[in-house]
C-alpha cells in the first residue's frame, strides 16, 4: 500500500514540472529503468542471491463507517471498525544463477550507453521546445 502511494506522490510531482521537465522526464524513461535494472542486477551479483516479492494477506480492522448515532451530542459519531484482508507484500532471498546474471549486466550496460547517446540528443531537442527563462 505504502509502495501505491509513494508512487503516485512521484507521478503527481511528475505532472507539476515545467514543460521542459516534463519533455526531458518522458523521453528519459527508460534510461531511469535501465538504471534502477543494473544496481538491482549489480546489487544481485556481490550478494550472491537475488530477492523475489510475494504479497501475504493479513486480516486487520479497518474503519469501515460509523456507528448509529446515539443522540448524544458530547459523544459525536464513533467510527465502526471491520475485518478486512490486507495486502503486504514482502521479499524474500532466492538463488540465482550467476553467470545468467552477468549476461543480464552485460546486457543492461550496452542498453544504458545506447539510451545515453540517446538522451543527449532529445534532452538537447526539449530544451530547444520548451526554453525556460
Amino acid at each position: 500500500m505504502r509502495r501505491i502511494v509513494i508512487s503516485s506522490l512521484c507521478l503527481f510531482l511528475a505532472a507539476c514540472g515545467t514543460p521542459q521537465e516534463q519533455c526531458i522526464n518522458r523521453e528519459t524513461r527508460d534510461l531511469r529503468v535501465v538504471n534502477r535494472l543494473i544496481a538491482e542486477t549489480e546489487g544481485n551479483l556481490a550478494r550472491g542471491y537475488g530477492y523475489e516479492e510475494y504479497t501475504v494477506y493479513e486480516t486487520d480492522f479497518v474503519p469501515c463507517g460509523y456507528l448509529p448515532d446515539d443522540g448524544d451530542p458530547a459523544t459525536g459519531r464513533e467510527i465502526r471498525f471491520c475485518r478486512d484482508r490486507v495486502p503486504e507484500t514482502t521479499r524474500r532471498p532466492v538463488a540465482i544463477d550467476l553467470a545468467a546474471e552477468q549476461r543480464k549486466l552485460d546486457g543492461l550496460l550496452a542498453r544504458r550507453r545506447d539510451l545515453e547517446a540517446r538522451a543527449e540528443q532529445v534532452v538537447a531537442a526539449c530544451r530547444a521546445a520548451y526554453p525556460e527563462g
